[in-house]
C-alpha cells in the first residue's frame, strides 16, 4: 500500500508542491476521482508556514498537508452514499465525485482539515494522490512529489519505506486515524539565549551552558561567536534548570523554564 513521506529539515518552502497540484486539478475534470478544484480557497497538497519561538530567537519550517488517506479514515463511516468515500487497494482515499450528493459530512469529521467543499459544483474534494495518474500508468508518483527540488516529499510502497516509517511520526496520532502521510524530524521545542557581560557590554563566548530536567535528562552546549546558545530537540511541556558558567564571571542558575511553547531566554547577564 502506499505513504507519503515527508522530511521536514529538506522542505525549504518553494511551493512547488502546492502550485503543481493547482496545475493538475485546476479546471481538468478526472471524474470519478474528481472534479476541477476551484482557483481559490482550495489547496488540496497545503503547506503550512510554521514559525517558532520570539525574534531574535526565530526558527521556521514548513508542514505539507495532503489528505492523510488514511486506514481508519474517519470521513468513511458518516456518508450516506454507498461507496461515495472509498479506500483503494493502494490505500488511497478518494471521494467519487459522481456520487457524492454534498451533504458536507465528510468535511465537518475530517481532524486534519483536508477535505473541502466546492459550493459551485455541490460536492466535497480533496487530494486524491494524483489516483487518475498513478491509473495511467505512465506516472509512479503524484504532480507533487515529482515536483519537490529536494526530494522532501517521496511517495511509493510502505515496504519500500520500511527504515524512514520506524523513524517517522503521523500526526495527531492519539486520533487512531492511521494516517499514511509520515514526517520525518518535526522539529521539536527549543530553549535559547544570549549571554554578556553588562560591564563591558559584551557578549560572552564559551560559557558553559548546562540543561536539566527532573527526569534525569542533561544537555550541555557552549555560547558561539554571539554569545548565542541554543538547545533544541526538547519534549514539549516539559520543565527545565539552566546553569551557565564562564571564566571570571559568577555562576547563574535559572529555574522553572517551561517548554509549553519554544523559549528565548533573551539576554542573559553575568556578574563577576
Amino acid at each position: 500500500m502506499k505513504v507519503f513521506v515527508m522530511d521536514v529539515n529538506l522542505c525549504v518552502g518553494c511551493y512547488a508542491c502546492q502550485f503543481v497540484c493547482k496545475d493538475e486539478h485546476v479546471g481538468n475534470d478526472w471524474s470519478p476521482i474528481a472534479k476541477p478544484q476551484p482557483d481559490t480557497g482550495q489547496f488540496w497538497m497545503r503547506l503550512d508556514e510554521h514559525i517558532r519561538g520570539t525574534v531574535p530567537k526565530v526558527k521556521m519550517h514548513y508542514i505539507a498537508n495532503p489528505c492523510m488517506h488514511c486506514d481508519e479514515a474517519p470521513c468513511i463511516p458518516p456518508c450516506p452514499i454507498e461507496g461515495a468515500i472509498y479506500k483503494r487497494e493502494d490505500g488511497l482515499v478518494i471521494i467519487d465525485s459522481l456520487k457524492c450528493t454534498g451533504c458536507r459530512l465528510c468535511v465537518d469529521v475530517c481532524p486534519y482539515g483536508a477535505i473541502y467543499f466546492n459550493d459551485d459544483l455541490n460536492l466535497a474534494q480533496k487530494c486524491t494522490g494524483c489516483a487518475h495518474l498513478l491509473d495511467g500508468g505512465e506516472w509512479t508518483v503524484p504532480r507533487c512529489v515529482d515536483a519537490c527540488p529536494t526530494e522532501a516529499l517521496k511517495f511509493g510502497e510502505e515496504g519500500d519505506f520500511a527504515a524512514e516509517i520506524a523513524e517517522a511520526e503521523v500526526l495527531k496520532p492519539e486520533l487512531g486515524a492511521k494516517p499514511r502521510v509520515y514526517y520525518l524530524n518535526i522539529p521539536k521545542k527549543f530553549i535559547g539565549g544570549t549571554v554578556y557581560d553588562p560591564i563591558t557590554k559584551e557578549i560572552v563566548e564559551g560559557a558553559a551552558c548546562a540543561l536539566t530536567d527532573g527526569n534525569g535528562g542533561n544537555w550541555s552546549v557552549t555560547t558561539d561567536g554571539f554569545g548565542d546558545f541554543w538547545f533544541e530537540g526538547l519534549a514539549e511541556g516539559d520543565t527545565y534548570k539552566l546553569e551557565i558558567s564562564a571564566d571570571g564571571f559568577a555562576p547563574k542558575t535559572l529555574e522553572e523554564i517551561n517548554t509549553e511553547k519554544d523559549v528565548n531566554l533573551g539576554d542573559i547577564a553575568l556578574t563577576k
